[in-house]
């Protein structure tokens, strides 16, 4: 498994047929970036039941893609257009688990 130490996950969904070519312009695109500046680059599509990495390993470009067998990637609600994860969050996102309940932290008003 491929553990890159950050991963900007684009927020809006993608066509999984799209390849390496198609998903590398939509990162030069939307966030300005070289996709072979050594971050990953997550993509989902609409139903969230796969997601695609994009990533730059010094001698070439992996496009892995993961499926889950039941239920989907709790993928990230923003109005902006990435958001950035850090390795332990990605770890829960790749296996399924909702990171963003793990992250959360208490409302205010709870008293520990």
């Amino acid at each position: 498994m491929i553990q890159p130490e950050q991963v900007f996950l684009l927020v809006t969904p993608v066509d999984m047929r799209w390849s390496i070519e198609r998903l590398s312009l939509l990162v030069q695109q939307t966030l300005g970036c070289s996709p072979c500046d050594g971050t990953a680059y997550g993509f989902t599509n609409r139903s969230h039941s796969r997601l695609k990495l994009l990533i730059w390993d010094g001698n070439g470009v992996w496009l892995c893609q993961r499926r889950l067998h039941s239920g989907r990637f709790h993928w990230p609600t923003l109005g902006e257009a990435t958001f950035t994860m850090p390795r332990e969050q990605w770890h829960w996102l790749v296996s399924g688990v909702d990171w963003q309940r793990l992250c959360a932290t208490p409302p205010s008003h709870w008293q520990v």
